[in-house]
């Protein structure tokens, strides 16, 4: 299998990016991380940044990659714990955070917040994160449908991020995902899926030879629906699985 990355991001009408996407391959092994400042909170785009630099640091491949994410991504909440403490910031930088770890054939996917993680299989099919919100909890318990949760009045709320302290295990990590069955991976900031409804990525899926094409093609979907409204930064990472 051979891997393709790339990756997009646009502040939306936001004066600044607080978004951050970070992508490393080495040997065929690749991490690659989306974290998302909260907008309502200071100095989000160095909570984000301070994440995901975290992460790429402190991964280490040769280690369970599921159990090494976990990791990884509870020092990375307890480095910026630390960080607003010397800062004097404990009510700011706060972020989400999905990344993507895929080794010896294999993908793996863990998120803190909002931020997604896709699979898209070659069926033409897909899976994706759950994102840890308000409505995203109304539609598991069946009070609101999936769609709903876009537009949801509470859409901004969310029951984890990076930045607040944890009373319990905060990251949920997948299954290991067999490459042979997936097409591409997709890890994205909520600005980026509020705009663009699945159906809308696989279609621009179907047409693209490239992950930088799909991101294009996405991203003109994503500006047309969010013209003449306030649009927050948007932001993604996307893999492309080749055969040999």
């Amino acid at each position: 299998m051979r891997l393709r990355i790339g990756t997009y991001t646009k502040p939306g009408t936001r004066p600044v990016n607080e978004d951050y996407v970070m992508t490393h391959m080495k040997d065929g092994r690749l991490l690659a991380v989306v974290a998302d400042g909260l907008g309502g909170h200071d100095k989000g785009e160095v909570a984000s940044k301070h994440v995901a630099e975290y992460i790429k640091e402190h991964f280490c491949f040769e280690n369970d990659a599921e159990e090494e994410l976990r990791r990884v991504i509870n020092e990375a909440q307890n480095s910026l714990l630390e960080l607003q403490r010397k800062e004097k910031a404990v009510n700011a930088m706060k972020s989400t955070v999905v990344v993507l770890a895929i080794k010896d054939g294999a993908g793996y996917i863990a998120h803190v917040g909002d931020s997604r993680g896709y699979v898209f299989d070659k069926k033409k099919r897909y899976k994706r994160t759950i994102d840890h919100s308000v409505p995203q909890m109304l539609a598991l318990a069946g009070d609101i449908k999936e769609k709903d949760i876009r537009n949801h009045t509470e859409r901004s709320s969310l029951l984890r991020v990076l930045g607040s302290p944890w009373e319990k295990e905060a990251v949920e990590s997948s299954e290991p995902i067999d490459l042979k069955g997936v097409r591409a991976f997709l890890l994205c900031s909520d600005g980026f899926w509020e705009l663009i409804t699945e159906r809308d990525m696989m279609k621009c899926l179907k047409n693209s030879k490239s992950p930088e094409e799909w991101l294009l093609e996405m991203a003109e979907i994503i500006d047309n629906n969010g013209k003449g409204n306030e649009m927050d930064n948007y932001t993604a990472g996307a893999v492309f699985v080749l055969e040999d």
